[in-house]
């Protein structure tokens, strides 16, 4: 195989020029973006609207998919599924699809592992390896269409949310929005996607001048630099003020709500100091909170609060007028919850 990049690497101006190289006419080029974002091909043989010696050309020269599945974990109920990917170097991903009853959620990767190193992540505990290319962000997306497609379902929302920290491979991740997003392919609405960051200020404001109508959340965890050290080891670097400036700015830029992450600890994070301190902390921002009962994880040793800690944390939040929901747990026996990603396949399990 000449190229080893994946089909989904190429960006349109990428693919006109690899055909013009073929001497094939420029409608081409349509033919081929319009079967793989559209209708979702992803072999040469599917194209038989092309030429046969083009089919095979292709497949000679282009790698296709840039992942495999090895792995697929469902949960009880089978509302979630988890997929580990292979990629063609050998490093493995994993990708969730959350099935509600009016929305089919895809969660998907941006990194092979994570630098961030968060306390109660799994994928912060096992590292980071390298960022994922534009197709292998993509193709992730385009793989649960395909299958939901066969089921007469359909996609309708994709988060950035699975392993990596999206901020950290920026043009990558911008170009797979993009292409998601492009209306001569796969077409998915900007504000059905969603991008969640640790909170890089730097990163926070460009997003904020490229004026994305994508949804930004931020993983916060705790409202005082003292407590995000332990959590969240970057704020030792970009302290909470920081971070809490750019989503200013990027709130009075957009004129969007930012929603902001919570992973509840027992006896750490979800006392009534931290809620009111989170109260003052997001005063006049235009906001919302969104609690997740901490997911249990191999290297941490902190424990998910009670339902009702829970529900008192989210009380002061309320009678201060902040807007804030619990989440609901999904995935949590396959390891599939938010903080839950990593790859373990020998064992069976994340």
């Amino acid at each position: 195989m000449a190229d080893t990049r994946s089909i989904f690497d190429l960006d349109q101006p990428d693919l006109q020029n690899y055909l013009g190289g073929l001497s094939q006419p420029a409608y081409r080029t349509g033919q081929i973006w319009e079967g793989l974002y559209k209708n979702l091909w992803f072999s040469p043989d599917e194209f038989t609207n092309l030429p046969l010696t083009l089919r095979q050309t292709l497949e000679k020269d282009i790698r296709f998919l840039p992942l495999s599945e090895i792995q697929r974990l469902v949960s009880k109920g089978g509302q979630t599924q988890k997929i580990v990917f292979k990629l063609v170097d050998g490093c493995l991903i994993e990708t969730v699809l959350m099935q509600y009853l009016h929305r089919n959620t895809v969660c998907i990767s941006s990194q092979v592992g994570c630098a961030m190193n968060c306390s109660f992540c799994a994928t912060g505990q096992m590292g980071f390896k390298r960022n994922l290319t534009t197709g292998e962000i993509v193709a992730q997306v385009l793989y649960f269409a395909k299958e939901l497609r066969t089921e007469s379902a359909e996609l309708s929302n994709v988060v950035v949310m699975g392993m990596g920290e999206p901020f950290r491979n920026y043009d990558a991740v911008m170009h797979a929005i993009d292409r998601i997003n492009d209306p001569q392919g796969f077409n998915l609405g900007a504000r059905r996607i969603t991008i969640s960051t640790v909170g890089l200020p730097e990163q926070i404001r460009q997003f904020a001048d490229e004026m994305r109508q994508v949804n930004l959340a931020v993983s916060l965890h705790a409202a005082d630099d003292d407590l995000r050290d332990q959590l969240v080891p970057v704020n030792r670097k970009y302290r909470l003020a920081d971070v809490m400036e750019a989503c200013r700015y990027y709130s009075d830029k957009t004129d969007r709500r930012i929603t902001f992450e919570w992973a509840l600890i027992s006896g750490l994070n979800d006392t009534p100091e931290q809620a009111n301190r989170l109260v003052k902390l997001t005063r006049g921002l235009r906001c919302h909170v969104n609690i997740i009962i901490l997911n249990p994880t191999r290297q941490y040793n902190g424990r998910p609060s009670t339902q009702v800690r829970a529900d008192a944390f989210k009380s002061i939040l309320d009678q201060h007028g902040l807007s804030c929901t619990i989440r609901l747990r999904r995935g949590i026996e396959i390891h599939a919850g938010c903080g839950q990603l990593a790859t373990h396949v020998s064992t069976g399990q994340s």
